[in-house]
């Protein structure tokens, strides 16, 4: 399931909810002041590197422009 990061327009709260996917329409609110009127954002996200290939300091080249 994806977790997407929303932020109230009204008091400004950020979350990140974890959405399912159902046939249901499901109405998200602000946990802070309850608000309906949130917006979603872009949020953090990392990405994984097939084993072998880095190593757990970072990977094997300090300034990312070896050839792997």
């Amino acid at each position: 399931m994806p977790v997407y990061t929303y932020v109230c327009e009204k008091c400004g709260e950020k979350s990140d909810l974890l959405v399912g996917i159902t046939s249901e329409k499901v109405e998200f609110k602000c946990e802070k002041c309850g608000s309906k009127n949130i917006k979603k954002v872009f949020g953090s996200f990392s990405v994984g590197s097939p084993r072998g290939k880095f190593n757990s300091s970072g990977g094997t080249c300090p300034t990312g422009t070896c050839n792997l």
